[in-house]
């Protein structure tokens, strides 16, 4: 059943669309990132222009986040504290990042520049999220098998980053820190959700794990608390500034999320923590490896370069 979407100037299948958004919130109630990172460029390669895409999906996620946050919230796996000083840097950065695109639009660029942006970041989250996975698997195993294994290390060290002023105690994350920190990471995420339209969950969940030293668990509940407020402040400037939110795309994509979300939230404490990060980071590095093919790839045309060799 073909639906016509009036922003992307498009028809799609309405069944691959609700599929698209089951199987991104079944990712947000498993990981807490959101999807987007997968969603946005699964979108680009139906077709869907790139800045159509972005505008939409960081709507798709608030969606989806919700549902999966109201799951973690009742197994209490959300660090509200944290969630608000994240929050709170996510704000200001997704607002300087709406103006960013903007910006890279006006000058024929934005195409290319969120092409790039996934290639990299997932390229670099993805392999080094997939090694330290790895160790953590084969150092388990060890341990099962009744081997010699060396003390457990912390998740973190310590560094001048955590002696900054403003520290605050997460009772819910067993932590004191400088409130700064998290707030960095915030702002830096929230630059993301508007550049390439993603909750920005695969650089905030690791983050939180490795930088913050947060408990697994907690992290993702976390995650999508905070994705929820950023996702929806740049959502609302893409829409109000740029014209790039697709309405009906939007719901299509919000019905499939709400209901997989719910599903992934159940599979995601069957897990362990290693094996929920490995199964992430394979899930980054795929999509990275397509769209870098099809950056290289010679495309139809030359002007379709950077936008995954579709109009």
């Amino acid at each position: 059943m073909q639906i016509y979407l009036p922003i992307a100037e498009m028809s799609v299948n309405v069944f691959v669309i609700l599929g698209l958004g089951g199987g991104v919130g079944f990712m947000s109630g498993l990981f807490g990132v959101g999807g987007g990172f997968l969603m946005t460029p699964l979108l680009i390669f139906l077709g869907v222009p790139p800045a159509v895409a972005v505008g939409t999906e960081a709507n798709q996620i608030v969606a989806s986040s919700v549902s999966g946050v109201l799951a973690h919230w009742r197994r209490g796996n959300v660090d509200i504290k944290m969630g608000l000083i994240l929050t709170g840097g996510g704000f200001v950065g997704s607002t300087f990042g709406v103006f960013l695109f903007r910006w890279l639009r006006s000058l024929g660029q934005i195409d290319l520049v969120i092409s790039l942006c996934y290639i990299v970041f997932l390229g670099i989250v993805g392999g080094l999220m997939l090694i330290e996975s790895i160790q953590a698997l084969n150092t388990s195993r060890k341990h099962a098998a009744g081997g010699t294994v060396a003390p457990k290390r912390k998740l973190h060290q310590h560094s001048w980053l955590h002696g900054l002023p403003l520290k605050v105690r997460f009772r819910r994350s067993k932590l004191y820190i400088s409130a700064i920190l998290p707030a960095i990471i915030g702002l830096f995420v929230g630059i993301l959700a508007a550049i390439m339209g993603v909750g920005g969950g695969f650089i905030m969940v690791p983050a939180m794990i490795y930088l913050l030293g947060m408990p697994t668990a907690v992290v993702v509940g976390t995650s999508l608390f905070q994705i929820i407020f950023v996702t929806a402040n740049a959502t609302f400037l893409q829409s109000t500034m740029n014209h790039t939110v697709d309405v009906v795309l939007a719901l299509l994509l919000l019905l499939g999320g709400v209901v997989g979300a719910q599903v992934g939230a159940r599979f995601g404490v069957k897990l362990k923590g290693e094996q929920l990060r490995s199964l992430l980071a394979l899930m980054v590095l795929g999509v990275c490896a397509k769209l870098l093919f099809d950056m290289v790839t010679v495309p139809g045309e030359l002007f379709a370069a950077g936008t995954g060799g579709k109009h």
